[in-house]
């Protein structure tokens, strides 16, 4: 059994493994190919230096990806067949039992995932956001956050890896779906403090200061139906030029938070669209509809691991040849997504739909056509392509194309006059 198992294991790892790669290269031909000209829905708009800054910048980033995929590939690799994970299991259960066992497993294989990521996020920021001007981060800050990071991961993570394993030795067969409640739980919590215990440690927020921006967009959170516990400017540019806007929390201590970047680049009018189309994630209730979601397909995959982790042809079959909860659980979620990443397209679908509901409540509620002008001024100042592969798009990308997006805003505008 734990042959086959072997055997189904590696199909998939190296159906996922080509088929990855083999998108990210049909993403690098095609941007490339379509970058001597904009295309016609964006020639007066966009200029073709910027429509070619986008095709480098995306080019850019999808080599780095094509590296950075075949080194998790060679990662697993290491951890399950290799041997690595059950070299680890031997070093630690020589030394420790138990839950402190179980949690120095668990972060010694984080640690090792994390020190693998870090020349390439280090790369990703000091060279190619620096090249095409977006980096604004210090050596000194991302060291800063690096820091921050991780002592959040230890100070909020271990406790939580702590209860999990004790769950799961404590609760009988039925472990699986006392892990799934504490575990949404705790998703809750982190929503809710996330907005003003955990995001100050990284930016500084300020209150968006009285004036025609905010009037407008009392107006409309009114006109919506919509309350908050405030809105507020991040300093987003101290790290990158990349604009964004996002609500944050839930309940009572929900935000709206401006990059000051988005502020100073877009008009009034713009900046009440952009975020229309965030309070029509609210009003459809998409955020809701993915926590529901998100709760779901983890109770689904508890169970699927409640049924896997006394079979020993699970471990056998990746390359370990003990079993505990802790082995369990590094091994189930190291290995499922070479499992899951077919469903991607109906994952990538589902969002880019709710991105379209999002733009025609903003259209019903603001102009669409100043809705129309914020996209296509962030997409020229993000660097995001107008032109993706349709078959890569179709996997990863959360958004619709733009040329998709600008024509329904259009049809919107048409159809309001």
């Amino acid at each position: 059994m734990s042959t086959n198992f072997t055997f189904l294991f590696l199909a998939a790892f190296a159906l996922t493994l080509a088929g990855r790669l083999w998108l990210t290269l049909r993403q690098i031909r095609f941007v490339a190919a379509h970058r001597g000209a904009v295309p016609d829905d964006f020639a007066e708009r966009i200029s073709l230096a910027a429509h070619q800054k986008a095709a480098d910048y995306t080019v850019d980033r999808n080599k780095l990806a094509i590296l950075t995929t075949l080194v998790d590939a060679a990662l697993l690799m290491a951890l399950t067949l290799a041997g690595g994970l059950a070299w680890l299991h031997d070093f630690w259960s020589a030394r420790l039992v138990g839950l402190p066992y179980g949690l120095a497993l668990i972060f010694s294989v984080m640690l090792i995932s994390a020190l693998i990521d870090l020349p390439f996020a280090l790369y990703r920021q000091f060279v190619i956001e620096a090249r095409y001007g977006f980096n604004r981060m210090s050596l000194g800050l991302f060291v800063g956050d690096l820091a921050k990071q991780t002592l959040l991961g230890i100070v909020i993570g271990a406790p939580v890896i702590l209860a999990v394993l004790w769950l799961m030795g404590a609760m009988g067969s039925a472990w699986w779906f006392w892990v799934w409640l504490f575990w949404c739980a705790f998703n809750l919590l982190i929503l809710f403090i996330y907005p003003t215990w955990i995001a100050p440690l990284f930016n500084k927020f300020a209150p968006l200061e009285d004036g025609e921006m905010k009037s407008r967009i009392e107006a409309l959170l009114t006109r919506c139906g919509f309350t908050s516990s405030g809105l507020f400017v991040m300093d987003g540019s101290k790290r990158s030029s990349h604009g964004n806007a996002y609500f944050t929390g839930f309940g009572d201590n929900k935000r709206i938070v401006f990059f000051d970047t988005l502020l100073a680049r877009l008009a009034p009018p713009e900046i009440e669209a952009v975020l229309a189309h965030e309070l029509g994630h609210f009003r459809r209730r998409h955020v809701v509809k993915r926590i529901v979601f998100m709760f779901a397909a983890a109770l689904g995959f508890l169970w699927l691991l409640g049924q896997l982790i006394d079979a020993p042809w699970f471990y056998a079959g990746l390359g370990v040849p003990t079993q505990s909860t802790a082995l369990a659980l590094i091994l189930f979620f190291l290995v499922i997504p070479v499992f899951t990443f077919p469903l991607s397209p109906l994952l990538s679908r589902l969002s880019r739909q709710h991105e379209f509901e999002a733009d025609a409540y903003a259209a019903e509620h603001t102009a669409a056509a100043d809705l129309g002008r914020a996209l296509v001024k962030l997409y020229e100042d993000n660097a995001a392509t107008l032109t993706p592969d349709p078959l890569h798009s179709l996997f990863y990308d959360s958004h619709p194309p733009a040329a998709a997006r600008i024509a329904r805003l259009a049809q919107a505008q048409a159809a309001a006059r």
